[in-house]
């Protein structure tokens, strides 16, 4: 007993595909890295733990090279 075999109702299209997000997809990311960078660039307005001597060197000349 043989099988039917299925065939595709339409071919497949070559055609280009046309995608848009919404404006709020690019704006919220963006926001998020700007005041992400804001806070590493003015840690007196975070108050965090203290942490490791090292990485708190590692931020201070981050920030030192950036304003430089």
């Amino acid at each position: 007993m043989s099988a039917r075999t299925h065939t595709r109702p339409h071919p497949a299209t070559t055609g280009g595909v046309d995608i848009r997000l919404p404006w709020w997809a690019l704006a919220l990311p963006a926001l998020a890295f700007v005041t992400l960078l804001l806070l590493i660039l003015n840690p007196s307005d975070a108050h965090a733990a203290t942490g490791d001597p090292a990485v708190t060197h590692l931020v201070e000349r981050v920030q030192q090279l950036v304003t430089h």
